[in-house]
């Protein structure tokens, strides 16, 4: 590593694997997303309801598959399916070449089972497993919500040895059955001779709307000590995480899988846009520095990171004991961090949703103007 070396070069010299949080037609179109990964140290993808809702509704580069499908007659829901199944099969070719020089590791693209599942397990199995075979690319991660109904799903579908992505995790309590979730997948993949060399999965541990519901929380006490905490409680409740991982991959119940081939479910930080102004643009990139990560992040984030990140050293590990004195002094002043963690979940399930409906609006208005426009082009 040189001083002529980018924040994001950096990044990958501390051992994080750098992911876009975004992902369209117009990227992959455009040659934008091979850019990333061959200049700007891009190595995966995330994707979500609310990503492929921004990405129809703006300019024309699905307008074409709609009229298909349109003509085709096929219902919104199997629209839906169609259109972003293709994106991250496409995604997944671009970066099909990192997964094969990392062994697996990165070049991996993830697509979320529909969200109104996230309270049925076995729905959520079923919608896994349909969108592994659709894509039927090995470096595609399926992205499961991390609800109580959820961990059994993520233990059954790795046990098929399909790689997860476990999505929405808040809070420690939830991370560590998710980690216990992960184990029991893989001890079942295991027992059916699946070989867990190409079985992955990653924990999105959602960081900045931490510090976006409990930072109004501070500002309502108006003291000095309140005011010392803003902007403190998303990163130490993201490093007591880190810590939880480490625990996990220490035991001999982990150190028996690893024997078998398996890789260990790597902490990914997922929302690192920054909310606040006030704070840095970079500063949930800067301070979740440690090997063996990874952070997601929107355009925006990974633009400012490589522009002015500062990336000197790991930011996390050592930092226990310190990260526990935040969540304690929040406590004192009467913030329950596993209050605010369980608030979220639930909120952040019902973003989920609704980004999901905006989707299937947005997808059904489109095959309606198809439709309309091969009608009128028939009637002529």
């Amino acid at each position: 590593m040189t001083e002529q070396s980018t924040p994001l070069e950096r990044l990958k010299a501390e051992g994080v694997a750098v992911w876009l949080d975004d992902l369209s037609r117009e990227l992959l179109r455009s040659g934008s997303l091979a850019d990333l990964v061959e200049h700007h140290g891009v190595v995966g993808v995330t994707t979500n309801p609310s990503i492929f809702a921004s990405a129809l509704s703006k300019g024309d580069a699905y307008d074409e598959q709609l009229r298909e499908l349109a003509a085709e007659g096929v219902d919104v829901e199997e629209a839906v399916f169609r259109i972003t199944t293709d994106d991250v099969r496409e995604a997944a070719d671009v970066l099909r070449p990192l997964y094969d020089a990392t062994d697996g590791v990165d070049g991996r693209v993830s697509i979320e089972v529909d969200p109104r599942l996230a309270r049925d397990t076995e729905a959520t199995v079923a919608s896994a497993k349909s969108l592994w075979a659709t894509v039927d690319r090995p470096n595609v991660f399926i992205k499961i919500p991390a609800t109580v109904e959820g961990l059994p799903a993520i233990a059954a579908v790795l046990a098929e040895g399909i790689s997860v992505n476990v999505t929405l995790i808040f809070s420690l309590e939830r991370y560590r059955a998710v980690l216990d979730a992960f184990l029991e997948g893989l001890e079942g993949a295991k027992a059916q001779g699946i070989d867990l060399a190409p079985v992955a999965s990653v924990a999105s541990f959602f960081v900045s709307r931490v510090d976006a519901a409990i930072d109004p929380k501070l500002d309502a006490l108006d003291s000095e000590e309140a005011r010392a905490l803003r902007g403190k409680a998303a990163i130490a409740n993201a490093r007591l995480a880190y810590t939880v991982y480490e625990e996990v991959v220490a035991s001999e119940r982990w150190k028996a899988l690893a024997a078998a081939g398996a890789k260990p479910q790597r902490p990914l930080w997922a929302s690192t846009g920054v909310k606040d102004k006030a704070y840095p643009d970079t500063l949930y990139v800067d301070e979740l520095v440690v090997a063996g990560t990874v952070n997601t992040m929107p355009g925006s984030t990974l633009t400012a990171t490589e522009d002015h990140g500062v990336v000197g050293g790991d930011t996390v590990s050592g930092t226990g004991a310190a990260s526990q004195d935040v969540v304690d002094r929040l406590a004192a002043l009467g913030i329950s961090l596993d209050e605010v963690t369980e608030t979220l979940e639930v909120e952040g399930l019902s973003k989920f949703e609704d980004a999901w409906e905006q989707l299937l609006g947005t997808v059904r208005d489109g095959l309606q103007g198809a439709g309309e426009a091969v009608a009128s082009g028939a009637a002529r």
